[in-house]
């Protein structure tokens, strides 16, 4: 049964009085996943030798490569062989019912000569942009393959920009000493001239309003390209392979559908700039399962476009199983946002572990984005030492709060228009989390709250609790908080209907902080106050009265 199928049963279930709780809703939602058809292939095999492919390191194969590619796709498909050896090529083309196998000890190493990567109209963070072509691409393909356990590398230092703060004394010095440009004030690197261009230049890279890609041409090294890039394809798998060191996003997954990326390693460096593992963009039915991810942003990110480009596209990414995963430094471990204006929906992660990312479960958007996210399906999770949030949930990502300080937020409140992004119906069960700043923090709009979010059965070793702002229909149930800051350990601001039951911690100063004239139905069950020193203090129009207590 489809999970579109799935959910209208849900519903359907619900009104009959059949489904009463959310334990329900998330096990029968747990029991029908996503079916996900992967690609069958002819056992015919083509080695890149046949067509004068040489493993020395210094000839360029991107003829040879691609000829093997072209020609495997014109005999109806099969296997294009990259044996053992050191690969110099550059962009590749993949061709539909090829699997590329990279062997074992094979290195598929991209050249660092931008010359060999032309300029083409490519997508970049939900907008059509101007990019340099992909180090591997394929658009409109059917029945494809990246497999073996080779590397895959892009190099993509020569690429990227850097900070001065993120490098050690020699790594800076060998940088300026090998070309490139130093910013004015002597805190950053650019790969060039070009590349300065266009950080300069207002509007580089946008392609319409009487601009082409001849247009942009003086700007070419600033259009960094993502290292795998598939567009509008059908049956894709990635299995095995490792790719590192990518110009900008390391996986770029486009309007794809019947996508499974299993034991794939992503290792980006942890200073590189936009070096997102994996982007999946507008896709539906994927499985991404036993990959380990190393980036130097988010992790494991979930995608639909930007603004009103994706609203229009209105493609949302949905039927998504995530599980048995690993990610390491990451901007976030698992990750929907910012650019989700198509919606994102039916989406289940599970067993997977987050160590050592700036934020462990991270959703995020702004004004303007406009999309729904729902029917978040998230359990078994674990993580440790997270820089900033276990949990994050944040509607002003890119700008700051007008309560992010601490004061309430009672500005008029804007109007509610199809660019007024919603997340809504997340069930979370079962994480624990060992090391982070703060367990929790759910941020909402004034004119469009956080809706519906479940967490449950959850414990939180961190120095900061949870913050609920402009947030409705809110349960954490059966939850450990252990933090260092306690006063308070749960501030909650402008929300109403929360829910807290079964709450365990330690020594607290004050348990609530309680501010907002919104600030309603706040229920407190199967919960003992007496290690807090004081249970909770009102402000800024909140009524005592909004914190309902009950054993």
């Amino acid at each position: 049964m489809s999970v579109i199928k799935t959910t209208v049963r849900v519903v359907v279930l619900l009104l009959a009085g059949c489904v009463t709780s959310q334990a329900q809703v998330q096990q029968y939602s747990w029991q029908h996943l996503p079916q996900v058809s992967k690609p069958v292939f002819k056992k015919d095999t083509i080695s890149i030798l046949k067509y004068g492919a040489k493993p020395d390191g210094i000839t360029l194969n991107t003829v040879s490569i691609n000829k093997t590619i072209a020609a495997c796709s014109a005999k109806g498909g099969g296997v294009v062989l990259i044996p053992q050896g050191l690969w110099l090529t550059g962009p590749l083309v993949m061709k539909s019912n090829v699997n590329l196998h990279v062997s074992r000890a094979a290195l598929l190493q991209f050249t660092d000569d931008k010359t060999q990567y032309k300029l083409v109209e490519g997508n970049y963070e939900g907008h059509a942009a101007v990019r340099n072509e992909s180090p591997i691409s394929g658009t409109d393909l059917t029945n494809i393959a990246i497999t073996g356990e080779g590397v895959i590398d892009g190099h993509g230092e020569v690429w990227r920009a850097i900070g001065k703060d993120r490098l050690t004394e020699a790594e800076w010095n060998k940088l300026v000493a090998s070309g490139g440009v130093v910013s004015e004030h002597g805190k950053a690197w650019y790969p060039s001239q070009s590349y300065v261009n266009g950080l300069k230049t207002p509007g580089a890279g946008v392609i319409g309003n009487g601009k082409t890609i001849k247009d942009n041409e003086a700007f070419k090294d600033f259009f960094r390209p993502n290292m795998l890039v598939l567009t509008n394809c059908k049956k894709v798998l990635l299995q095995g392979v490792t790719l590192q060191n990518s110009p900008a996003w390391d996986i770029h997954t486009l309007l794809c559908e019947d996508l499974s990326v299993q034991n794939v390693k992503v290792r980006n460096p942890w200073n590189a700039q936009n070096g997102d593992g994996i982007d999946v963009e507008s896709c539906r039915n994927v499985l991404i399962e036993g990959s380990t991810f190393d980036a130097g942003d988010d992790g494991i990110c979930i995608k639909s476009g930007r603004d009103e480009e994706g609203r229009k596209r209105g493609k949302p990414t949905e039927n998504v199983i995530v599980r048995d995963n690993v990610v390491y430094r990451s901007h976030g471990g698992f990750v929907i946002g910012s650019e989700m204006s198509g919606g994102a929906r039916n989406i289940f992660v599970s067993n997977c572990t987050f160590i050592g990312s700036d934020i462990g479960l991270r959703f995020k958007t702004t004004r303007g984005r406009g999309g729904v996210v729902e029917n978040i399906f998230i359990k078994d999770i674990a993580m440790k030492d997270i820089v900033h949030e276990a949990i994050l949930f944040d509607m002003y990502y890119g700008g700051k709060s007008p309560g992010e300080d601490g004061d309430v937020n009672d500005q008029a409140v804007v109007p509610v228009t199809e660019a007024t992004p919603s997340f809504r119906k997340f069930y979370v069960n079962n994480v624990a989390c060992n090391g982070a700043e703060k367990a929790l923090m759910i941020r909402g709009l004034p004119e469009m709250g956080i809706k519906d979010i479940h967490i449950e059965n959850s414990t939180f070793k961190t120095t900061k609790g949870a913050d609920v702002i402009e947030a409705q229909n809110i349960s954490l149930k059966n939850i450990h908080f252990e933090s260092k800051e306690t006063n308070p350990l749960i501030n909650i601001q402008n929300s109403s209907n929360i829910s807290f039951d079964h709450i365990t911690y330690g020594d607290t100063q004050l348990l609530f902080r309680i501010s907002g004239k919104k600030s309603q139905q706040i229920k407190l069950l199967n919960t003992d106050t007496s290690k807090a020193k004081n249970k909770a203090a009102f402000s800024s129009g909140a009524a005592e009265n909004a914190l309902i207590s009950s054993k």
